[in-house]
């Protein structure tokens, strides 16, 4: 079979909170990937400005326009961000990919889906809500649940040592993820770094 024809996405958006307290974080996973996306585009591909209280990147790859946007609403009122910015640019909800953290999944563990449900993520949850729309795609970064303590306070600390650099990788993944998703569109993109999840399974 032959592969897509690159992707219909044209805005990624990564979730996460805005502030230097947060920026290390595991709820702030989805501002990481998109940190590493600008790192490895050549220096001048995109150009930064502010717009619908964002971190706004516009350029082009593989000669076809996209937009990386960085909500700074705070993550539980990320869609106030999300939908003036896609109205703005005429970008409906298929053509939007939004990464971010997951409780549910195992740390370092991706899962590309098109559409489906917040999961219980409230930065999802608005989006969808402000969108009016759920048939977005979604790349989620396994963080795993706390032992112990208060959920709220664990999305919002950072891995240490090991788990740190565990993190990182899975968030280097991610980008890649990104990458495979815009040049050979979501079903080599789910097929490649989902498989992982699925041999899992099958092993069981």
């Amino acid at each position: 079979m032959a592969p897509e024809a690159g992707s219909s996405v044209k805005l990624i958006v990564g979730l996460g909170n805005p502030g230097k307290e947060y920026a290390s974080s595991r709820h702030n996973a989805g501002f990481m990937v998109i940190e590493k996306l600008l790192e490895s585009f050549p220096a001048g591909r995109f150009t930064e400005s502010s717009a619908a209280s964002s971190r706004v990147f516009s350029g082009k790859y593989r000669g076809k326009p996209l937009v990386l946007q960085m909500p700074l609403t705070y993550m539980n009122v990320s869609g106030q961000a999300v939908a003036p910015l896609s109205r703005k640019l005429g970008i409906n909800p298929a053509e939007i990919l939004v990464i971010s953290d997951d409780l549910d999944l195992e740390p370092g563990r991706l899962r590309l889906r098109r559409g489906g449900s917040d999961g219980g993520h409230n930065g999802l949850k608005s989006v969808i809500a402000e969108l009016g729309s759920s048939g977005f795609s979604r790349l989620r970064i396994g963080i795993g649940r706390p032992e112990k303590g208060k959920t709220a306070d664990y999305v919002l600390t950072g891995f240490e040592g090991d788990g740190e650099k565990a993190f990182q990788a899975a968030v280097s993944r991610a980008a890649e993820a990104v990458l495979t998703v815009l040049s050979a569109g979501m079903t080599t993109a789910m097929n490649k770094f989902n498989a992982a999840e699925k041999n899992d399974t099958e092993n069981k």
